[in-house]
Order: structure tokens, then C-alpha cells, then sequence
């Protein structure tokens, strides 16, 4: 897979990019899925007002058969989080948490939009004060200094093991890390402080963040805290290639009724490119992204060849 070259890789598993990645397979292009259907808005929830869906059925159920219907179109899947994207030439490097480069000419978005917070004390206080979201955002700021990661997944390793570059000290709170052989192997051979098994309980400070306890009573004196929980960001992902946001609320990617955002060959769909939030909705924008992601791609290969 490291070496194959996609005409389309779809970053998220939810109905936006599952039904991109039929869409675009239809159209003869080679696609990739990535991603876990369990961090879809519609893993945990309960349909019943979705056209020609009778009753209620469950989102996991839904979601399981999305990904079969994929497989068996031929497209294909790995349940792997995206941990940077790289657009340096004709084509996208999307490097993931095995460790592995994908190379594809065109690159959907359809990730949602959640950002998690611990809801801890202090941690609304604090926003902007110490406590950020956003590793790859606000690393720089934090230049020598004490810092601390929380979360248990891919984005908060590899936040952790990104703020080395940056600060002096860098704390990875977690209670189990669920993150890939590769990216476990690369976190202990490294000098994060790894403090297993707790949480955060509180967030300390008067005008900016000075110190986090954790719910083994242990307090660390940080600058920073980085809340990093699941696997980075859409958002994150795409502004470091370019992509831009919406001018308003900069909290969605910003695209036309194409799902084209502003660079040549990247899509968006569903929660991502903005309200409603709607399974009609991101089914509806994942056909067209996948449509034309499809059709750019392979216009590609065609000038290619």
C-alpha cells in the first residue's frame, strides 16, 4: 500500500467518505478509505428520518455495511488515523500511524468537525492561555519551555513526540494508549515522560496555565497543555497544505457546490464543509466529492500518460 499511487484517498469513515469512495470507484478511480467508523458522529446515534430507511437502525450497523459495500465496490480500507499530509509536487503524501507514505492524486476530507475537551477545571478558563488544541497550530509558541499532551490515541503521541522540537520538557498524560506498533515503538525510544494510567483532573493558573494535576495526585509544573484526544484533526491536517477555512467561524473547510476547497484536487464533505450536520447532508456531499475528485484524478493520469 506505502507505494501504490491512489486516485483517491478519503480521510474518514463516516457516511460522507464512504459514499465518496463509492462514487469515485464507480468512475474507474483506485481508492482509498481512511480511517475508523467508530469516531463518526454516527457510530453512537439512531436513525429514523433518512429516506427510505424504514425504522430505526443504529449508525454502527449502518456504518458496517457502508464499509462492505466500499470493499466489495473495490475500494479499499484501513482503519488507520492520518498523522501529516504533504503536497510538495503533482501528488499528496499522506503519511499514517503505521509508519507508512501514501502517495494519491486527490485528497477528500470528511473527517467531521468534534473537538473534544477534557471539561476539567480550568481548561475553559485557560483557553488561549496555555491550553490549546492544536499541536501543529501552536507548537512554536512553547519554545523551551514545560509542556504536557493528554490524550489516549495517535494525535496525542504524535503531538507529544512534534512538541520535542519544541520545548524542553514535554508530559504525555494517558490511561491506555491505543496508538499503532510503529508510533508505540517511536514514543519509548523517546524523551517524553509518559505518565500512564491517570487523567488530568485540573488545569492551574491565574492568567495562563502554570501547572496540571493529575488524578494519581501527581502535579506537573507545565506552560503548556495540549488536549489532543482521538486522532488529529481535519482542520489540523488540511491548513498545513494550503486548504482555507471559512472566513467567519473558521471552523469548516471552505468549498463550492463542487466540494473543490481552494487547492487543485482536495475535497471536502459532510460535517466538515459546514452546517447542517446532517447524514443527508454528508451522503449528498460525499457523491459529489467522490464524483469529482474521480474526474480530476484521472484527468491527471490521462495528462500522465
Amino acid at each position: 500500500m506505502a507505494e501504490e499511487l491512489f486516485d483517491v484517498v478519503i480521510i474518514g469513515a463516516g457516511p460522507a467518505g464512504l459514499q465518496a469512495a463509492i462514487n469515485a470507484v464507480r468512475k474507474k478511480a483506485t481508492v482509498l478509505v481512511l480511517g475508523r467508523p467508530e469516531r463518526s458522529s454516527l457510530f453512537k446515534a439512531h436513525v429514523e428520518n433518512y429516506l427510505c430507511v424504514d425504522g430505526v437502525k443504529e449508525g454502527a450497523e449502518l456504518l458496517a455495511v457502508g464499509i462492505d459495500q466500499i470493499k466489495r465496490f473495490g475500494a479499499e480500507y484501513a482503519p488507520e488515523d492520518v498523522l501529516q499530509i504533504d503536497h510538495a509536487s503533482d501528488t499528496f503524501a499522506v503519511e499514517v500511524e503505521s509508519g507508512k507514505t501514501i502517495k494519491t492524486r486527490s485528497l477528500i476530507f470528511a473527517t467531521g468537525t468534534s473537538r473534544k475537551k477534557l471539561k476539567v477545571k480550568g481548561e475553559k478558563e485557560l483557553a488561549g492561555k496555555g491550553v490549546s488544541y492544536c499541536v501543529d497550530c501552536d507548537a512554536n509558541f512553547y519554545r523551551n519551555a514545560k509542556v504536557a499532551v493528554v490524550g489516549n490515541e495517535s494525535a496525542a503521541v504524535d503531538g507529544a513526540l512534534t512538541l520535542l522540537g519544541y520545548a524542553s520538557e514535554v508530559h504525555l498524560v494517558t490511561r491506555e494508549l491505543v496508538v499503532s506498533e510503529e508510533l508505540q515503538k517511536k514514543l519509548s525510544e523517546s524523551k517524553v515522560t509518559i505518565h500512564q494510567d491517570t487523567w488530568v483532573s485540573e488545569i492551574q493558573g491565574e492568567n495562563s496555565v502554570e501547572a496540571v494535576q493529575l488524578e494519581n495526585a501527581a502535579n506537573l509544573d507545565v506552560e503548556g497543555i495540549f488536549i489532543e484526544l482521538g486522532a488529529k484533526g481535519a482542520l489540523e491536517l488540511a491548513t498545513t497544505i494550503g486548504v482555507q477555512l471559512d472566513s467567519e467561524t473558521f471552523t469548516h473547510i471552505d468549498c463550492n457546490k463542487k466540494q473543490q476547497t481552494n487547492i487543485p484536487g482536495v475535497y471536502a464533505a459532510g460535517d466538515i464543509a459546514g452546517h447542517p450536520y446532517q447524514m443527508a447532508k454528508a451522503v449528498g456531499e460525499g457523491c459529489v466529492a467522490g464524483w469529482e475528485a474521480a474526474n480530476y484524478a484521472l484527468k491527471q493520469k490521462r495528462t500522465e500518460g
